[in-house]
């Protein structure tokens, strides 16, 4: 089953679609053989076989035919290697009409398959199933939730369970789907629950909100179930396994039959090859495809021409505002070319320039620093120096004539005048 959250395309009102299992080594003759009767009886119109030295693992055939009032119907059959088995064949059959599709009509299945219980055509997908036919549910526990789990889910086939109320006798063994229209009988799988098993059965039908009436039948959802669906709406109360055939069973399956369900996984692939890939065409359809190429080219070449049209009144247009362009400049009569300023640069460098106008205002800004008196000279105390080397003191000659003694200042000339203090002390009397 897909994965995708996005809705199914549903099936179209003019497809009939099934698939199956065919068991024996000779499917693909079975088919050539079966085709080529049909076609001298006149049951077909026309049929394509693929040929005998084609390599490819998938083996198409295509047939067409009409049914009443001359509806023409057209089918592809493509068989491919069965996963588990050397000699089984996986096939699926895809037709289409031209109206909307009317169960009553021969089924597509009876124009490839001959009805032969020998040819091994009608097995269903799933190991055990038999299509158009009785498969009864097995007995033991885990196989019957294996089956039942994949009828309630297949997109493909149309399941059916019935609950014998008692063992049938031999009026009541066929499989009652042999009832139904021939468009719908090779669609549908018959599942028949033994008296004691019923309990068991809607056990594992309740996670898909199913059940089974006691001695009665219910069509499975499948998966995708159909908008519509509604298991009380397609359960049957009472099926009586006397031969008589069962009214409410077949309206039940036709009913469903004809809601609006989902492709299953595969169908929208096999529809598209069907119409995409046909070859069986005949000389009214070839006209009418030939009819339909050839509109398609014209309505091409015709927007080619617009479009060449167009881009020529573009190209002229061009041409003659650049003309009158040079000539108004060579007359002087357009306005002076304004300076265009320098490219900015990158923008690393814009910030770098920033960054350095940045710099240089902080440092117009800056207060003036204090000099440092130990490389300037001065004394903390005292006056600056005057920078006369004579009166500098030297390291080891005598102290100039001008320098300060530790007794005493210096006079204006020169000479050192004692302390106030050492005059009083030796003054006389």
């Amino acid at each position: 089953m897909s994965n995708s959250s996005s809705p199914r395309p549903v099936i179209p009102h003019t497809v009939w679609a099934a698939r199956g299992r065919h068991t024996g080594p000779t499917a693909e003759d079975a088919v050539r053989r079966h085709l080529d009767k049909l076609l001298e009886d006149g049951v077909l119109q026309d049929r394509l076989q693929p040929d005998d030295g084609e390599a490819s693992a998938e083996r198409v055939f295509e047939a067409r035919w009409q049914v009443p009032p001359g509806v023409t119907v057209r089918a592809r059959l493509a068989l491919a290697p069965h996963r588990d088995s050397a000699q089984g064949r996986d096939w699926v059959l895809v037709a289409e009409a031209e109206r909307p599709w009317d169960p009553r009509w021969p089924s597509p299945v009876a124009m490839f398959w001959p009805r032969q219980a020998s040819t091994g055509w009608d097995h269903e997908a799933a190991p055990g199933l038999r299509l158009a036919d009785v498969t009864p549910l097995p007995d033991d526990d885990k196989a019957l939730r294996r089956v039942l789990r994949h009828a309630a889910r297949d997109s493909w086939t149309i399941h059916v369970v019935v609950h014998e109320a008692m063992t049938p006798d031999e009026h009541g063994r066929p499989a009652l789907v042999r009832l139904l229209p021939p468009g719908l009988r090779d669609r549908v799988v018959e599942h028949r629950a033994a008296p004691h098993r019923l309990r068991a059965v809607n056990w594992v039908l309740e996670e898909f909100g199913a059940e089974v009436p006691r001695g009665g039948a219910v069509v499975l959802p499948g998966g995708p179930a159909p908008q519509d669906y509604e298991a009380r709406e397609f359960s049957v109360r009472s099926v009586f396994l006397d031969g008589t055939e069962p009214a409410e069973l077949i309206d039940a399956v036709t009913r469903f039959a004809a809601l609006p369900r989902p492709l299953p996984d595969g169908a929208l692939e096999a529809l598209t090859a069907l119409r995409e890939q046909w070859h069986l065409t005949t000389v009214e359809e070839e006209l009418a495809q030939a009819r339909e190429l050839v509109t398609r080219y014209a309505e091409a070449l015709e927007a080619m021409t617009r479009s060449r049209d167009l881009y020529r009144e573009a190209a002229e247009q061009a041409h003659e505002a650049l003309a009158a362009y040079r000539e108004s400049e060579a007359a002087g009569l357009l306005p002076a070319k304004k300076e265009t300023r320098a490219s900015a640069g990158s923008p690393f460098q814009q910030l770098a320039r920033g960054l350095e106008r940045l710099k240089d205002t902080a440092l117009s800004l800056r207060p003036a620093t204090t000099a440092n008196p130990k490389t300037d000279g001065a004394s903390p105390d005292g006056p600056a120096p005057t920078g006369d080397p004579a009166g500098a003191a030297s390291p080891t000659g005598p102290a100039p004539t001008g320098a300060a003694s530790p007794t005493g200042a210096a006079s204006p000339g020169g000479v050192p005048t004692r302390p106030a203090d050492s005059t009083d002390r030796h003054a006389p009397g």
